[in-house]
């Protein structure tokens, strides 16, 4: 194989491993219900103000 064959193969495994990591972080963040974003937001909120205070 020639080199220039090696690295495109290396280039389109990186794009599928990259585009993995998007789609699984994706589903992540999907996975909480509204009102849970809602009251992280505001723990963080209240953690920071005590914090800061």
């Amino acid at each position: 194989m020639r080199w220039w064959k090696l690295l495109g193969l290396a280039g389109a495994a990186g794009v599928a491993a990259s585009g993995a990591v998007v789609v699984r972080d994706h589903r992540r963040r999907r996975a909480y219900t509204p009102e849970q974003v809602h009251q992280t937001l505001r723990e963080r909120a209240a953690q920071t103000g005590r914090a800061g205070g």
